[in-house]
């Protein structure tokens, strides 16, 4: 039976990054301001982020704060907003553009909302492990951020800050099976929506405000989140089946806007990006360890978790091809899809696969 007084506290920590699915605080804006000063003026540098105070990325930021005050003499200031108190991520997109911040912390949701070619990243199934995702983003990197660029954004540094699965009350391990479900996911990504219907699935919208009164009502049966915020909110207690291959990759970025990047001497600009690698080294190691945590906490507490046969993967991957490949130009980017395509074509036919 679960413990429904179970608490994992290092995971609550981290649920600030992945803000798709959880909501955000009131938004009291930073004093407005410009990162463009005068000669010989302190530049200050406003980011937002969505990860809660003393988080892991909370604590990168402040690092890459003060290395980057240091770097530069004291000739940059950072300013770190965390917790979501600047807004949600299209908040921080539309103060960014305003001059109002300078930079953010963002997850998929939010560099969709930059530029729609990226919700491609997030097709269900599209990538077959972990393994193959990291090798065949490392190759798409230069592409995004190219596209992130012509937008007015300069990203600095890429995260993975986990994955997304089903969680229902009853077993799933073929297609079918789901479809005994009614599947809350995120109101604020209707790409992934029109996918999980194309596939025959029934879907309600909301967030994690409305998530605990949707499954405790049975207007949902079922979730679509990483299993980091199914612990840290205890909704696997209602839906304590998880569907196990990892569905989804959830990416953070840093950006800031192109007119603060320009405002940083060039000089500074390599020791800038420098800093912010070695400030965020082991951010992803740590979330894949406090993700496989949360797993293990729910377990002990009653989740049963279904790892399909091969047979059933394949029908999965089949069924959510067809459903992506009638939205690829549509509703996907195709020349981002092709692209991503080609390189897990080369991954997988290194591999004999």
């Amino acid at each position: 039976m679960t413990n429904r007084s179970t608490r994992i506290p290092v995971v609550l920590i981290l649920a600030g990054l992945l803000a798709p699915f959880a909501p955000a605080l009131s938004a009291a804006a930073p004093p407005a301001g410009d990162a463009a000063a005068p000669a010989g003026a302190k530049i200050v540098i406003k980011i937002a982020s969505i990860a809660p105070k003393n988080s892991p990325w909370d604590k990168a930021l402040e690092r890459m704060a003060a290395d980057w005050e240091r770097l530069s003499n004291n000739a940059v200031e950072v300013k770190i907003f965390a917790g979501s108190i600047a807004g949600d991520e299209q908040d921080m997109i539309r103060k960014m553009r305003l001059g109002v911040l300078q930079g953010g912390v963002f997850s998929n949701m939010g560099l969709a909302k930059m530029d729609y070619s990226l919700t491609v990243l997030s097709i269900p199934f599209l990538f077959h492990s972990r393994e193959e995702f990291n090798a065949v983003f490392e190759k798409m990197k230069p592409t995004l951020e190219k596209t992130l660029e012509s937008k007015g954004f300069k990203l600095t540094l890429w995260t993975l800050a986990g994955w997304v699965n089903f969680f229902t009350k009853g077993a799933v391990v073929g297609p079918d099976d789901l479809k005994k479900y009614k599947i809350s996911v995120t109101a604020d990504f209707p790409e992934l929506e029109q996918v999980w219907k194309r596939m025959g699935y029934e879907i309600v919208t909301g967030d994690a405000s409305s998530l605990m009164i949707q499954l405790q009502s049975g207007a949902a049966s079922g979730a679509y989140l990483p299993p980091l915020l199914a612990a840290s909110g205890q909704y696997f207690a209602l839906v304590p089946h998880m569907f196990a291959p990892s569905l989804a990759p959830l990416i953070g970025g840093l950006l800031l806007g192109d007119k603060a990047w320009a405002a940083i001497p060039a000089d500074l600009h390599g020791p800038f990006l420098e800093a912010v690698a070695a400030a965020a080294r082991g951010l992803y190691e740590e979330t894949m360890t406090l993700e496989a945590d949360a797993v293990k906490m729910m377990k002990d507490n009653g989740l049963v978790v279904h790892d399909p046969p091969a047979e059933k993967l394949t029908e999965w991957r089949d069924a959510a091809n067809r459903a992506v490949d009638k939205l690829i130009g549509p509703v996907f980017s195709r020349e981002i899809y092709d692209q991503i395509a080609g390189y897990l074509q080369e991954y997988r036919k290194g591999r004999g696969q």
